[in-house]
């Protein structure tokens, strides 16, 4: 009888060890849950508060085409008046536009040319003037083969004191040592990538940095700084020249020989102004169509 007292009683203390375990067990899960319930009430509460600390996105305004012309230009403080640029053309691309000139172009015309961006013509000329102040007048020379280039050449070379080469490039003069009019610059200026082709190879090949003035048209391998631009007039070459001539003094600290320097001298007389389209300013009856950029260009890709 005691042995089997003391069995029941083994038993039940057991049914009570197992009941006080299902009892923690359950007061457990009981308490993740609450804790559960608990995290994702604050998180809902965290993205109400967040969702209510955005700011209301401000409605944006579209400007008409006057009032996007007036910040493009009147905002912006150029090396010359917009004018000037307009007048002597050089925002006048060709009917071809290269990868390496694709990004300076603002549109096409409606006869096809391609019109570069102002802005961006002014902003590759600081570049450029910037760049071509750390060099010694007798460190750099000036190549341009185009005839219409050639009076802006001597000019330029006559203010700054730089070396040109106009007419013909004497091929090897900075390769060759063993000639006799062989010197050595440590930065090379053309006005055409491709008909200055031999100027700029001789440059390449010996690592020196070429500035060059480059079209629609041009492919820039090997040019350190481009100033787009139109190349193949004289008003254009003219006013690009002026501008780096102007600076160079400046950046040299010859003040007074900057401000002596006229841009007829450079680029001739300037004719009347013109609009961004390169044409006089009278009334039209059609208004032109205009292709954008970003269609796809055939020629010269």
């Amino acid at each position: 009888m005691g042995r089997k007292k003391k069995l029941d009683t083994e038993s039940a203390q057991g049914a009570e060890a197992v009941n006080e375990q299902k009892i923690g067990v359950a007061s457990e899960l009981n308490t993740e849950e609450t804790e559960i319930e608990t995290i994702e009430k604050a998180n809902i509460q965290k993205e109400v508060v967040v969702e209510e600390e955005k700011p209301k996105k401000k409605e944006k305004k579209r400007l008409s085409e006057e009032e996007l012309k007036k910040v493009m230009t009147d905002t912006k403080e150029t090396l010359v008046p917009l004018t000037e640029y307009i007048a002597s053309s050089v925002h006048l691309g060709t009917k071809v536009i290269t990868p390496d000139m694709r990004k300076f172009v603002y549109k096409r015309r409606a006869d096809g040319l391609a019109v570069l961006n102002t802005n961006l013509i002014d902003d590759r000329l600081r570049e450029a003037s910037k760049f071509f102040a750390n060099f010694a007048p007798e460190d750099v020379l000036i190549a341009c083969k185009r005839e219409a280039g050639w009076p802006a050449v001597e000019k330029f070379s006559e203010v700054t004191g730089i070396k040109c080469f106009t007419k013909k490039y004497p091929s090897g003069i900075i390769t060759n040592i063993q000639l006799d009019n062989f010197i050595e610059p440590k930065l090379v200026i053309i006005c055409d990538p491709w008909v200055d082709k031999n100027a700029l190879n001789d440059a390449r090949n010996i690592m020196v940095p070429v500035i060059s003035i480059c079209d629609t048209n041009n492919y820039a391998p090997g040019v350190a700084q481009i100033i787009p631009s139109n190349n193949k007039s004289r008003k254009s070459i003219g006013l690009i020249l002026y501008i780096l001539a102007r600076e160079y003094l400046k950046f040299r600290g010859k003040t007074d020989e900057a401000k002596a320097l006229k841009l007829e001298d450079f680029a001739g007389k300037l004719e009347p102004m013109v609009n961004l389209e390169g044409e006089e300013r009278t009334p039209r009856k059609k208004k032109e169509e205009v292709v954008e950029v970003s269609e796809t260009v055939k020629e010269g890709v």
